[in-house]
């Protein structure tokens, strides 16, 4: 499961009247709670007892052959991702591809202004995380590269 689809179930918990969820598959299992409450230290009865009412999320580790090698490229700021610099146009980059520092992996369009992310360091692309056109978060993840020495 990536990143999109865990977003994309964590979303719609969040949305729905559901109090638990759990999810269990061969890589994983999550499980939350929204009517859980945080643990409460003991407290002398005048001070006040405050009681989260944010979900509680377990961490869940992944196994081994589960863990993604690589860095993450993330997004700078708050925009739309475009793989190439027009819709009739190949992408900057693809799986597979050597870039060299300062190469152009993407763009943002943040306030119809295109703004082009390049290569910090030399790398290979392992995986490209976002859709042609997907809007993007500031540090929401990109790319998962390869630093090349």
């Amino acid at each position: 499961m990536d990143y999109k689809e865990l977003k994309k179930i964590l979303d719609a918990f969040d949305k729905s009247k559901a109090n638990i969820l759990e999810f269990e598959n061969e890589e994983f299992r999550i499980y939350l709670d929204k009517s859980a409450t945080a643990p409460v230290t003991q407290s002398t009865p005048q001070e006040p007892v405050q009681i989260s009412q944010e979900p509680i999320v377990q961490k869940v580790e992944a196994k081994p052959e589960c863990i993604e090698e690589g860095e993450l490229i993330t997004s700078p700021m708050v925009g739309t991702f475009y793989q190439a610099p027009s819709p009739d146009s190949p992408p900057y980059v693809k799986v597979g591809d050597k870039v060299k520092k300062g190469q152009t992996l993407c763009i943002i369009e943040a306030m119809k202004i295109m703004n082009e992310l390049e290569a910090e360091f030399d790398c290979e692309i392992l995986e490209v995380l976002v859709e042609d056109g997907q809007p993007v978060e500031f540090d929401t993840p990109l790319f998962r590269v390869k630093k090349l020495s």
